[in-house]
Order: C-alpha cells, then sequence, then structure tokens
C-alpha cells in the first residue's frame, strides 16, 4: 500500500514536471520571438566580418592574426559564395579563387 502511494506521488511529481517544463518553453518563445529577426540579424553581421578578417589577406587588407586565420580559410570556403554576394560583390574579389 505504501509503494502504490509513493508511485501516485511520483507520478504527479512528474506530470507537473513536464506540464511546467512546456509551459517554461512556450513562454521563452512568446518572449523572445519578437527579438528573434534582430538576433539573426546581428548574427550574420558578426559572421560577415569575421569572413572579412579571415579572407582580408587574401584580399590585399594587412591582417595581424593571419597566421591564427589561414587555418579557417578552407572551413569558410563552402560560404564564401554567400558572403562575397552579400557584400555586393557581383564575383569573388579573389583572382585565385573563383567561386561564380
Amino acid at each position: 500500500m505504501r509503494d502504490d502511494s509513493t508511485k501516485k506521488l511520483l507520478s504527479k511529481r512528474d506530470t507537473l514536471r513536464a506540464w511546467l517544463g512546456q509551459a517554461r518553453f512556450f513562454t521563452e518563445e512568446v518572449y523572445s520571438a519578437r527579438y528573434r529577426g534582430a538576433i539573426a540579424r546581428a548574427r550574420r553581421d558578426e559572421d560577415d566580418l569575421f569572413m572579412l578578417l579571415v579572407f582580408s589577406e587574401m584580399m590585399g587588407v594587412p591582417n595581424p592574426a593571419a597566421y591564427y586565420t589561414l587555418e579557417l580559410q578552407p572551413l569558410l570556403l563552402e560560404r564564401f559564395h554567400d558572403w562575397h554576394t552579400r557584400m555586393g560583390m557581383e564575383h569573388s574579389p579573389l583572382d585565385h579563387f573563383r567561386c561564380c
């Protein structure tokens, strides 16, 4: 008999915990929905600046961190075309690298 009451108490506790978790999730979604666009734009701007930093030496801009960013170039080449078109460059600014 004692085990049944303990199981019911745990079951109610788990149900309440699950409901509170769902309520917290929906509350966070409602609160952050209006800022989602601004956060996405800020992240895109930071990514664009980082791409410029990584590829700046190849475009003739002195980069004091070129040694550290050199190993990141192969990882970012997949996104290079999207970046240079978003920056308003119709063709790749790199003479030795044609992506389009």
